[in-house]
């Protein structure tokens, strides 16, 4: 293989204006069986807010960062970026590699967590994206999640500690809800999703000292008959605070590592609102955004599989398109720093 000559940024897409939003939509739930009036649900969620997302936006920033820091380490990768659902899509960004003169690229996936639609889906898209662009389209390769990565955590738990202060709470008595995206337990099942996230928010918790934590999940959109991981975080709310007023509660959206549409409007606006009915002093976290610790952490993980890594050789490398992660996606143990 030739040796790694760039860097690609791979996410999810979001529309970035209100006639973006339906086709975006359409995109996005392509072949799967959720009902048209979901998805006019969520189109109105959209709406809400322009009908433009913050992915898009967020991701230019992160592209700029990634470049800065990459200049300042001394790696010379040039840096591009592709989109699962909207433009700028896989096949675009791949035909643009290509005729850049691009060989093998490092990926670094933004979904943080093990499972079928935040890794394996990514990986089949490309797949679709290589074969589109033909002959001479660049073999892409991830680095592992970051899930567990030490600069991930650190950044979470500034970002913990941040919101409590916002509020006047004491994370050592304040109820903490870390949220991620509901998945099937269909897909669950088969994956690591809810072994990372649990091993995630343990590390956060400790690192924030937050004493009272509970991981909950949100924006589920399958059919009512199909079970999906649960509790829904406004069901959480509402049993915990009916259980023993709350008074004050930090969410924490640790599932996403952008303020995606999800993360603005059911925990900005639904949970907040409910919170809010309750008497709830509420304050929601910030996302790893562009931190620099995260931007940090991305360069490390690049570095890392720059670097001849003796465990990755003693393993063996089951190939860039696995049918399952990688082995060495889910074996890094974080390094406590003081």
């Amino acid at each position: 293989m030739p040796p790694y000559d760039s860097f690609l940024l791979v996410s999810f897409g979001g529309p970035e204006g209100p006639d973006d939003v339906i086709p975006f939509l359409e995109n996005v739930l392509r072949g799967k069986n959720v009902p048209r009036e979901r998805m006019m649900e969520v189109v109105e969620h959209y709406q809400h807010f322009g009908g433009v997302s913050p992915i898009n936006e967020q991701n230019r920033q992160l592209l700029a960062a990634i470049k800065a820091e990459f200049e300042e380490s001394g790696i010379d990768l040039p840096v591009y970026w592709g989109n699962r659902n909207w433009a700028p899509y896989f096949e675009h960004t791949l035909r643009q590699m290509r005729d850049d003169g691009c060989k093998r690229s490092l990926a670094f996936f933004t979904s943080m967590f093990s499972s079928y639609s935040g890794c394996r889906q990514y990986r089949e898209n490309i797949i679709a994206a290589q074969q589109a662009v033909g002959e001479g389209a660049p073999a892409v390769e991830k680095v592992r999640m970051g899930f567990n990565h030490p600069l991930f955590i650190e950044t979470l738990a500034e970002n913990l500690r941040a919101a409590a202060q916002s509020i006047d709470a004491d994370l050592m008595t304040t109820q903490v809800l870390f949220t991620a995206h509901s998945i099937p337990y269909s897909m669950s099942d088969h994956c690591d999703y809810e072994r990372q996230l649990n091993e995630a928010c343990c590390l956060v918790a400790e690192m924030a000292g937050a004493d009272q934590w509970k991981l909950v999940y949100q924006s589920r959109s399958g059919p009512p008959q199909q079970p999906w991981l649960e509790p829904d975080v406004c069901d959480a709310i509402t049993e915990l605070d009916d259980s023993s007023p709350l008074g004050s509660l930090v969410v924490m959206p640790i599932g996403f590592v952008s303020d995606h549409m999800e993360v603005l409007f059911d925990l900005d606006e639904e949970a907040a609102e409910l919170c809010k009915s309750r008497g709830i002093k509420m304050a929601r976290a910030a996302t790893a955004g562009v931190s620099p610790k995260f931007v940090s952490m991305i360069r490390e993980l690049v570095q890392e599989r720059l670097s001849d890594d003796p465990m990755r050789r003693a393993l063996g490398d089951l190939g860039p398109w696995h049918d399952v992660c990688p082995a060495d996606c889910c074996l890094y143990t974080p390094q406590r720093r003081p």
